[in-house]
């Protein structure tokens, strides 16, 4: 290496090095206050997520519905280009409630509260063990025991199911809302 190299190479060291360090303090300014040794986690957040009205959730509905016949694409999060069951349920909650939700079945299932099958409403969230994984995959409940849901089999399009139908019934792994806690 050439000395101007050395020379240029030293100097980057040197600037990036200052970035890395703290100016010195003034000399009236008090002492900085120093982080305690062992920082302890923030708790993880309680009160589940929320839509803002309730009206979002039959609004999910309708536009779900709308969307029957769209192919399926694993890891598809968009209409145009296909969908898989999670982002399906995300895309749908982003245009009627306007939040985005992970593209991920078993972090929407996180973010939901549970409900039981009684209190279960059009625009709920229902999750299936289909891989061996509880919450593997999702659709959102349409009401009279349907839910609307990308499937990756029988056609690979978004489509409605009964919620009792025997394979469906025996693979639920959980009922959750996004309504609000009233």
């Amino acid at each position: 290496m050439t000395a101007s190299k050395q020379a240029l190479t030293l100097t980057a060291a040197l600037l990036l090095a200052g970035c890395g360090t703290l100016p010195a303090p003034l000399p009236d300014a008090p002492p900085t206050p120093q982080p305690p040794a062992v920082q302890t986690p923030a708790p993880a957040p309680t009160a589940a997520l929320q839509l803002a009205d309730d009206t979002h959730a039959q609004d999910a509905v309708i536009y779900a519905l709308g969307l029957i016949g769209n192919q399926y694409r694993f890891g598809g999060r968009n209409p145009d280009s296909g969908l898989d069951c999670s982002g399906m349920v995300s895309w749908i909650f982003e245009q009627v409630a306007g939040i985005r939700l992970p593209h991920n079945a078993a972090q929407i299932a996180r973010l939901a509260r549970p409900v039981d099958r009684a209190s279960l409403q059009p625009g709920d969230l229902v999750f299936f063990n289909t891989s061996g994984k509880p919450h593997s995959h999702m659709g959102i409940y349409a009401g009279e025991g349907r839910f609307i849901h990308a499937p990756s089999t029988r056609g690979k399009y978004v489509r409605t199911d009964a919620l009792d139908s025997g394979w469906f019934a025996a693979r639920i792994s959980g009922l959750r809302t996004l309504r609000r806690d009233v």
